[in-house]
């Protein structure tokens, strides 16, 4: 039995749409986590939040997210009005355009995903889209809202289902550049 879905839409390709389901390739669940305890009693500890300035406990209802706009100077947003912008997923992912997959440089890569037809009915239309994906031998890169954040997926055809891959944007992976410049070219006759 998989795990629990994602992300649940359409899968659009021209005019051929089904209901997909979308499941996570990976797991964390197998990793070894630590808490932490006290030493002298075993027992496990709690994190608070201290005000940097008066070293006193902030409680729950006092704490509000900030941005920094300048040092030392933020503006505040309340989760009132972080809920007012997050962005709504349209559970509807139209592939618009092919791409080589050799076109992705492999640092993008972020995190895979599982693309499998909702129900019986659905899996006709997925395999069409499915097949035509396999002809184009190019990956599709539509983007999509999953865990309230837009991302750009990188979608191709994996045994009878689809490998969607969220890609990290430019701004996400640091260029190579400042970490080899003083690297010397190596050995030359």
């Amino acid at each position: 039995m998989p795990p629990r879905s994602s992300w649940k839409g359409y899968l659009k390709l021209s005019l051929v749409s089904c209901p997909v389901t979308l499941y996570p390739a990976a797991t964390t669940t197998e990793r070894i986590r630590f808490n932490t305890l006290n030493r002298k009693t075993g027992n496990r500890v709690k994190r608070q939040f201290i005000d940097a300035e008066t070293g006193e406990v902030v409680e729950n209802d006092d704490q509000v997210k900030g941005y920094e706009i300048a040092r030392g100077q933020y503006i505040t947003v309340e989760d009132d009005e972080l809920s007012a912008i997050v962005l709504e997923s349209t559970h509807a992912i139209d592939i618009e355009s092919f791409a080589p997959r050799t076109s992705i440089d492999e640092r993008y890569l972020d995190t895979p995903y599982y693309f499998a037809p909702d129900d019986r009915v659905a899996q006709e239309a997925f395999a069409v889209i499915r097949e035509t994906m396999r002809k184009e031998e190019d990956g599709q890169h539509p983007r999509v809202v999953l865990q309230r954040r837009e991302r750009i997926l990188m979608i191709e055809p994996l045994g009878k289902g689809l490998l969607a891959t969220s890609l990290g944007y430019g701004n996400e992976v640091r260029q190579a550049d400042a970490y080899f410049d003083d690297v010397s070219e190596g050995y030359r006759d």
